[in-house]
C-alpha cells in the first residue's frame, strides 16, 4: 500500500492519558516489577521507542497507537526493558506515537517511507512540546531512545536544544542503536566522562568480533560510548559490568566485557540464562539497552546528580 497521510492511523492527543505509554501518573503493572512504585524526581527523562512495527503482512506505513498489541508491544518490551533504566534518576514520559514501519529502512521504500518517518516524528514532536508546556516546569530533562526513537530523538535536539536556550537544562541525551556523527550538531558534544552533562553518547551493539553487512552505511563513523566506563577507554572489562537485565527481569552483574571499534561496540556473549541461544546470534541491536540497564541506570543518577550541583537546583 502506498503512503498517505489522510489514510494513515488516527492521530494521538497528548491532552489525553490514552496516548502515553508512560506518565508519573501512569504506570503499568510491569513495569513496577523491575523499578517499583513512582517516585516524583526533581528531573524528567523523556524516551522514544524503537521500532517494533515489523510485521512483513502489514500494508500500512505508521502503527495505530489505539491497537491494543501495539500498545502491548511498547509497554512489555521498550518500557519493561528499556525506559525503566531511567526510572530512578527521573520522572519517565513515554508517548505512543505512529511509529514508521520498519520496511522505511529497506532502500526501496525510500522515498514512501521518510513520510513515513516524518509523520511520526511529527508525533514524537508534539508529544515533546506538550511535555514541557504542561508537565516540565523548568526542570532538566534526559532525552532517551533507541533505534527509530533515536533517530527522532536527533531531530529532536537540533529542534529544541541545539544553541537554544533549553539546552542548559540538558542533563544528557542517551542516544542509543542509531549512527551518531561526532559533529552532529552544532552545540551539543559527545560526553567521554561519566560525569558530564549538557551532551550525548551513544552506541550500537554487535557480536565481538563481528560487523554487519551494511557496517559502512549505517555504522561506520558513528560515536562508539563505552557503556561500563563512560570515557575513551576502548575496552570495559567484565568485572566493571554492573548489569543485564535479562528476559526473566533479573540483573546479573559481571556478565560481560566490551570493545569499542570504528561505528560499533563490541559485546562478548553475556552470561546470563539462555547465553548459548545468545552464542548464535551477532547483532545484538536489540539488546542495545537491557545489555547496559545497570551500568545505565547508575550512569543516569550520577549525571542528574552532576547536573543539579552544577545548577544548584
Amino acid at each position: 500500500m502506498e503512503f498517505s497521510a489522510s489514510a494513515s492511523p488516527t492521530p494521538p492527543d497528548y491532552s489525553k492519558e490514552e496516548s502515553w505509554a508512560v506518565l508519573p501518573s501512569l504506570w503499568n503493572n510491569s513495569l513496577q516489577e523491575v523499578v517499583g512504585k513512582p517516585e516524583s524526581k526533581i528531573a524528567d527523562v523523556f524516551f522514544i521507542y524503537p521500532t517494533l512495527f515489523t510485521d512483513k503482512k502489514e500494508a500500512d506505513w505508521n502503527a495505530d497507537i489505539f491497537d491494543k498489541a501495539t500498545r502491548d508491544n511498547v509497554i512489555e518490551k521498550a518500557v519493561v526493558y528499556q525506559a525503566s533504566a531511567w526510572v530512578k534518576a527521573a520522572n519517565l514520559y513515554v508517548p505512543f506515537y505512529r511509529q514508521a514501519h520498519y520496511r522505511i529502512f529497506v532502500d526501496p521504500y525510500s522515498k514512501q517511507g521518510k513520510q513515513a518517518g516524518v509523520l511520526a516524528y511529527s508525533d514524537v514532536k508534539r508529544a515533546f512540546k506538550y511535555y514541557l508546556d504542561h508537565y516540565n516546569n523548568g526542570k532538566p530533562i534526559i532525552i532517551a531512545s533507541h533505534s527509530q526513537g533515536t533517530i527522532h530523538a536527533k531531530r529532536l535536539l537540533k529542534e529544541f536544544f541545539d544553541g537554544k536556550p533549553l539546552q542548559r537544562n540538558l542533563i544528557a541525551a542517551y542516544l542509543i542503536g542509531s549512527k551518531i556523527l561526532e559533529e552532529e550538531f552544532e552545540e551539543l558534544k559527545v560526553l567521554n566522562d561519566k560525569e558530564a552533562t549538557g551532551g550525548f553518547i551513544s552506541w550500537n551493539t554487535y557480536k565481538k568480533n563481528n560487523l554487519p553487512k551494511n557496517y559502512e552505511k549505517w555504522y561506520k563513523g558513528g560515536v562508539v560510548t563505552n557503556p561500563i566506563t563512560w570515557d575513551s577507554k576502548e575496552i570495559g572489562v567484565r568485572v566493571l559490568h554492573k548489569g543485564v537485565l535479562a528476559s526473566d527481569k533479573k540483573i546479573y552483574p559481571q556478565s560481560l566485557s566490551v570493545q569499542k571499534t570504528d561505528g560499533i561496540l563490541w559485546s562478548s556473549v553475556p552470561k546470563i540464562k539462555k547465553r548459548f541461544l545468545l552464542s548464535f546470534i551477532k547483532n545484538y541491536h536489540f539488546a542495545d539497552i537491557n545489555l547496559f540497564w545497570k551500568d545505565i541506570q547508575e550512569n543516569a543518577v550520577l549525571r542528574t546528580q552532576t547536573w543539579l550541583s552544577q545548577n544548584n537546583k
